[in-house]
């Protein structure tokens, strides 16, 4: 038997109980992980409250990190043993031992702890499709604003940013964000609470604007974000803690200097074979060789799986959230 979350209804927090639950062997193109660590994301919340629909009862999680088991038949590339991560569906990754597809596993390479894997897969690939392809015009050089900065996301993509040459004006809540968002190579800090947020963009850049927006807020900084960016800039909207994001009126998008807007979905980044591996490989190599550090504010057990998501869904959270097995 293993232990895994699951809820029967959509809800809050409360919602969430752990549960014994039989596992069995592997199907075809299917494999049999022990996980030694789960990451707990804000989008697990989505999930679970019903924003993103879920037919309930089911587990929750898409991320984790452990070692494969068994395989199942026609699975090639992976044996029992081999260290694995990996984000994607089905649901389920909240748990000491599951069932999981072969297709979205990761091989991860044996300088990468499962700890660090389970706080940075889903992360760490996202902030690299987000900086690498959602705006191909941007290069060395250009200055970037990113919303929650010292989120686990955030951090995780200032580093990247940094290495890809950007200069990067972050935006946190209160100080000791502020700091740790430094700490890890933020060039800028707006404390978006109390400061105007586009006009402290624009004294920061000689009025000109960003390049890039990176908004994983949504409803609340949408129309700070689009004022924030010089002419024929790009909004990439990478989240939504604090709703949806509103209709796009084409219109203020023209007026507001030819801006473009984007909402990119992880699987439509990773579909594509060569792209995949092109996009794991600049993550996973950075991470494996020191280049990028993991900041894990919160461990967990599976038991204080409600507390968690409280405590993300509050924003009380510093870096990545992880459940430790």
């Amino acid at each position: 038997m293993a232990k895994a979350v699951r809820f029967h209804e959509a809800g809050g927090p409360e919602v969430l109980q752990v549960e014994d639950v039989e596992v069995g062997n592997p199907g075809p193109g299917e494999v049999r992980i022990r996980h030694a660590a789960v990451g707990c994301n804000f989008a697990d919340t989505y999930f679970r409250s019903g924003y993103y629909p879920v037919q309930p009862p089911c587990g929750i999680g898409v991320e984790g990190a452990g070692t494969i088991e068994a395989v199942g038949e026609g699975v090639t590339g992976f044996v029992p043993g081999d260290r694995v991560a990996y984000n994607g569906s089905p649901l389920g990754a909240y748990s000491t031992e599951r069932i999981m597809p072969a297709a979205p596993l990761f091989k991860l390479p044996d300088a990468i702890s499962f700890e660090d894997a389970a706080a940075s897969t889903m992360r760490g690939l996202s902030a690299t499709y987000w900086l690498a392809k959602t705006n191909p015009r941007m290069k060395a050089g250009d200055t970037i604003l990113l919303h929650a900065a010292a989120g686990g996301v955030g951090l995780l993509a200032v580093q990247l940013a940094k290495l890809m040459g950007l200069r990067v004006i972050g935006t946190v809540s209160n100080e000791e964000k502020a700091e740790k968002a430094k700490s890890f190579g933020c060039d800028e800090i707006i404390f978006y609470r109390r400061e105007d947020v586009p006009q402290r963009v624009r004294e920061l850049t000689g009025g000109k604007g960003v390049e890039t927006v990176f908004d994983s807020v949504g409803k609340d900084t949408f129309e700070a974000s689009l004022k924030s960016l010089k002419r024929r800039g790009v909004l990439v909207g990478c989240g939504t803690a604090s709703g949806p994001f509103p209709a796009i009126d084409a219109f203020q998008m023209m007026m507001q200097g030819s801006v473009y807007f984007t909402r990119p979905a992880f699987a439509d980044y990773y579909a594509d074979a060569e792209e995949r591996a092109e996009l794991s490989q600049l993550w996973f190599g950075h991470l494996a060789a020191g280049r990028i550090k993991v900041e894990i504010g919160q461990r967990y057990g599976l038991e204080d799986c409600v507390e968690a998501h409280r405590n993300l869904e509050t924003g009380k959270t510093i870096g990545s959230s992880i459940f430790v097995l």
